[in-house]
């Protein structure tokens, strides 16, 4: 689904994709404001990477790449263009500076995370 809103499009066809752990890294990054999330570019120096870096150092088919694997991961393993990703575009303009773009990727992600939790609780019969 192609959307120019760019938390549409991150519900929809980003967090489909990441792992956990690239869920708990996303989450930790965006809460903190880290200087190691960057925009304009998918890398800098390691371990400096924009979103779609962090998550694909988290998941196990792009997590051998370096500096090329947020591309990889975003057409390789979601299926978007970088150059059309509305994600992306609206990131490299403002990044963590764009408050309200933070709070709402922030938000997707602890919702996802939440219900993540309910599915595994539902799954386990545990809850």
């Amino acid at each position: 689904m192609l959307s120019n809103d760019p938390v549409t499009e991150f519900r929809a066809d980003w967090l489909p994709h990441v792992t956990d752990a690239g869920l708990v890294r996303l989450i930790e990054l965006l809460q903190k404001g880290s200087p190691l999330l960057i925009h304009g570019a998918f890398t800098r120096t390691m371990p400096m990477g924009c979103l779609a870096s962090h998550v694909a150092w988290n998941h196990p088919r792009t997590c051998q790449f370096n500096h090329e694997a947020g591309v990889v991961w975003l057409t390789k393993i979601a299926g978007l263009n970088p150059a059309t990703s509305a994600v992306i575009q609206a990131w490299d303009c403002g990044g963590l500076g764009n408050f309200e773009l933070r709070a709402s990727l922030l938000e997707a992600c602890l919702e996802d995370r939440e219900r993540r939790a309910s599915v595994e609780c539902l799954e386990l019969a545990v809850c």
